[in-house]
């Protein structure tokens, strides 16, 4: 027992620090494509394949949510698909679970531009595709009996002549169109196609990562993260696990009647619900996205991602906030 403790401990440290690395990375040496390079590099193995689709496979796939958010910038967006698969008796029916990891590799706004200060930090607006491929690699690891599979949409928010711009009708990979409020709510856009594409592989449940709003910071403070899901099992099984990790989490509600907030007069849902709720309008519009049929929890990780006074290790450093979480949750999966 002692021996499979340590062993775990190791390949759970080396995983967060894998995240660490990735969110504390300068975004001139972490483009999209230098991304899906170093996670091919680190990930693949017998057990572990990565796939990177690039501007013409997003353009066959209609993922304009992906795109239109990344044509500001002169590194072209990407989408890196992960897949861990284990061996199996003949007898088990694996579980399968998909991880959504918004993957901003820089964040400025865009037109939209944020104030200059702290945003330095905007290089970790990728923190939940750096989470979600860090879980992946301690999964494969522990050799978890259960399919995994990361989608990972990657872009840069920037300005310029070529930029996605207030007003835009974007029509997303489902078919749904989004007017663009507020091009600073740009990682629920390319979540949205994300999120469809999750969802046509009809797995058993679906889970997205993201530094997504500030108004999660305001409700619930800088070191605990938003949880969103109508699934009241899947709330109790990743409740259950933030008690074991001291990874924190708390629901938020999700009623329907937030849906009002993201009305738009010109498309089926605009990208920002205002001030008010802002992080429940943001889940709320990610809804729009997901198979219904389907199990889904949305964890705003703004807060916990980034430097905060927690505990010691989390004071000056992006903190890998959330593999941990996920390792346990995914376990106890294995368990059953």
């Amino acid at each position: 027992k002692l021996n499979s403790a340590i062993t775990t401990g190791s390949i759970l440290m080396d995983a967060v620090f894998f995240a660490r690395d990735l969110q504390n990375e300068p975004s001139n040496n972490l483009t999209p494509r230098l991304f899906s390079n170093r996670l091919k590099e680190k990930l693949s193995s017998g057990s572990v394949t990565v796939n990177v689709l690039r501007e013409k496979e997003l353009r066959k796939l209609k993922m304009q949510g992906i795109l239109s958010v990344g044509q500001g910038s002169s590194n072209p967006p990407e989408l890196v698909k992960i897949n861990y698969r284990p061996r199996f008796g003949k007898r088990q029916k694996p579980v399968s679970v998909v991880l959504v990891g918004k993957g901003i590799m820089f964040d400025s706004g865009g037109i939209s531009i944020k104030p200059s200060e702290h945003m330095w930090e905007m290089k970790a607006d990728m923190s939940g595709a750096a989470v979600a491929a860090a879980v992946i690699h301690a999964a494969s690891r522990a050799k978890l009996k259960i399919n995994i599979t990361c989608i990972l949409p990657t872009a840069e928010n920037m300005p310029s002549g070529t930029s996605y711009k207030p007003g835009d009708i974007i029509i997303a990979a489902s078919g749904k169109s989004i007017e663009v409020d507020d091009t600073d709510a740009e990682g629920r856009i390319i979540l949205a196609d994300a999120l469809d594409y999750a969802s046509k592989m009809k797995p058993d449940m679906i889970i997205d990562l993201a530094t997504l709003t500030g108004a999660c910071v305001v409700a619930l403070g800088d070191f605990v993260a938003g949880l969103f899901t109508k699934d009241d099992k899947l709330s109790e099984l990743l409740t259950n696990s933030s008690r074991v990790t001291e990874e924190k989490l708390w629901r938020l509600p999700m009623w329907d009647s937030y849906h009002r907030l993201n009305k738009s007069e010109l498309a089926d849902v605009k990208n920002y619900g205002g001030k008010w709720g802002g992080a429940i309008s943001a889940a709320k519009f990610l809804e729009n996205f997901v198979d219904k049929k389907i199990p889904w929890a949305h964890l705003d990780i703004a807060g916990p991602a980034t430097p905060n006074d927690s505990t010691e290790y989390t004071k000056k450093y992006m903190t890998g906030f959330g593999v941990r979480l996920l390792f346990d949750f995914l376990s106890r999966m294995d368990n059953k």
